[in-house]
């Protein structure tokens, strides 16, 4: 998300600042105050998160640091310095027992460690000040970092068979799309709470690892082994932390603001892949 952001700020000449993990710690509330006072930075983009679900079950005390109190720091320094906190959270705000997207308001009922650690960092910035935001979103990738269209990828390399869950959907976000609508809130001086943002359309993890395979080949790729792909039920696949079945969240506010939605969730994917392939090619 991150990487995203300083693309799309530097593909549009902005002055801005992007900070490591080594060069600022979201713990330590003077180490934010000392870039805030050195940059007079007006806004803050959030991309900082604690995103390894599974291990939060084991990890809950580093996953509450990162996602819980450091947000409430970032916030508490940004209502002194006068600089406004855009916080990036999560569907897993949500029980995911719903079957109509989840608007802003919905009730949050939290399944596990991860998502009791981003809900607590929600409040703790909503209460530092009305001007802040909390955006929303999920199932979010790029072509930086770990994520779900980087492991397929590898795996579909690697193997002729791959087992995918089918019975949890959401809606795939590419977070260059994500970081364009987020300078966009913040350009159009949205007012303070809580917005979703996604790509449009919804899918299953299951269809999402298909059109992986199919947009990567439409590309020329040409290295994959696999050979199938089966859906599978979430009880085929325990994992340490329970995920919401129903992802889908209501992105009516937001796209108000912006002027239109984020574009469907394939088309994302298509372009991410098409800059993945190009990057790869220039090393």
């Amino acid at each position: 998300m991150g990487h995203d952001l300083a693309l799309v700020l530097g593909g549009q000449d902005r002055a801005f600042l992007a900070c490591t993990r080594a060069e600022l710690d979201i713990c330590d509330l003077e180490a934010i105050e000392k870039v805030l006072a050195r940059t007079q930075a007006r806004v803050l983009f959030n991309c900082a998160a604690y995103t390894q679900v599974d291990k939060a079950e084991s990890e809950g005390e580093r996953a509450w640091q990162v996602n819980a109190l450091a947000p409430g720091l970032l916030a508490r320094a940004c209502q002194a310095y006068d600089c406004r906190l855009i916080h990036i959270s999560t569907d897993y705000v949500f029980d995911g027992q719903a079957s109509t997207p989840y608007p802003e308001d919905a009730p949050t009922r939290p399944l596990g460690s991860y998502g009791q650690s981003k809900r607590a960092g929600e409040v703790a910035v909503l209460q530092s000040s009305d001007a802040h935001l909390v955006v929303r979103t999920a199932w979010l990738y790029g072509v930086g970092g770990s994520n779900f269209v980087r492991t397929i990828l590898r795996l579909a390399k690697e193997r002729e068979r791959l087992r995918v869950v089918a019975d949890q959907v959401g809606s795939p976000t590419w977070s260059y799309d994500l970081a364009v609508a987020l300078v966009g809130l913040a350009d159009g001086n949205a007012a303070g709470g809580i917005y979703h943002l996604t790509n449009s359309g919804v899918t299953s993890w299951y269809d999402f690892a298909v059109a992986i395979v199919e947009e990567a080949e439409a590309l020329g790729e040409k290295d994959f082994r696999l050979g199938d792909i089966e859906p599978i039920a979430t009880a085929d696949y325990p994992t340490a932390a329970a995920r919401p079945a129903y992802s889908v969240l209501a992105t009516a506010r937001a796209a108000q603001l912006l002027g239109a939605p984020l574009p469907q969730w394939r088309k994302g994917l298509r372009r991410m892949l098409a800059q993945l392939y190009e990057q790869e090619e220039k090393r």
